[in-house]
């Protein structure tokens, strides 16, 4: 997942539509004076960064990068939640054993991998012989195999839900700047007189 990742990031940083410096470094622009630096910082956040930024395996990576960090901790406490149980669940997982059994054992090909027991379940007799019934045995599941799946799927979700709503999180706070500052565009229309005897119009505009 990290592999696709990185490659999606870096075609996105080399493709002609971010077609930058790699550091991103833009000309200095007119800026509007009641703009704040986190609004200037939020504005000039690409995706392609935070792309860049979530194929590292940290949780909550997008997020702080979108500077959103009381999301970025949760989702690390989350993650570690997710490690916790995973830790958890290998300090208490055994190797298969066989069920335990009050009966009498039958086993054919003791010792090896293709081992199979039997429990001698008494059923009768008949003179001085006991009759039996064969039930077979098998081995346990592996203690604390649902801890891990649990943990793995916390850190999974994790990371899906870092990238996804990452993405959506930088983008809503680019558009919130760009519609607070762009309706406060004042269009001019300004009367021009060139050398050429050319009379027309100018439009510009000002904050």
């Amino acid at each position: 997942m990290y592999i696709i990742l990185l490659i999606f990031s870096f075609n996105f940083l080399f493709s002609n539509q971010f077609n930058r410096d790699f550091l991103n470094e833009n000309p200095i622009h007119p800026l509007p004076q009641e703009m704040t630096f986190e609004e200037y910082q939020d504005l000039n956040r690409t995706i392609s960064t935070g792309l860049l930024l979530s194929a590292i395996p940290i949780p909550g990576s997008m997020h702080h990068y979108a500077g959103d960090y009381k999301t970025a901790k949760k989702l690390r406490m989350i993650a570690c939640g997710g490690l916790a149980s995973i830790v958890l669940g290998l300090s208490v997982s055994k190797e298969d054993e066989w069920q335990e059994s009050p009966y009498q054992l039958y086993t054919i090909n003791q010792g090896t991998d293709k081992e199979i027991r039997y429990e001698m379940i008494p059923t009768g007799s008949i003179g001085d012989d006991i009759t039996y019934y064969y039930k077979q045995l098998h081995k346990t599941s592996k203690k604390g195999s649902e801890l891990i799946g649990l943990g793995i799927s916390i850190l999974i979700f994790d990371y899906i839900y870092d990238y996804v709503n990452g993405i959506k999180t930088i983008k809503n706070k680019r558009d919130k700047v760009r519609f607070k500052y762009g309706k406060k565009l004042n269009f001019a229309y300004t009367p021009y007189f060139d050398s050429n005897k050319t009379i027309g119009l100018k439009i510009g505009f000002k904050l």
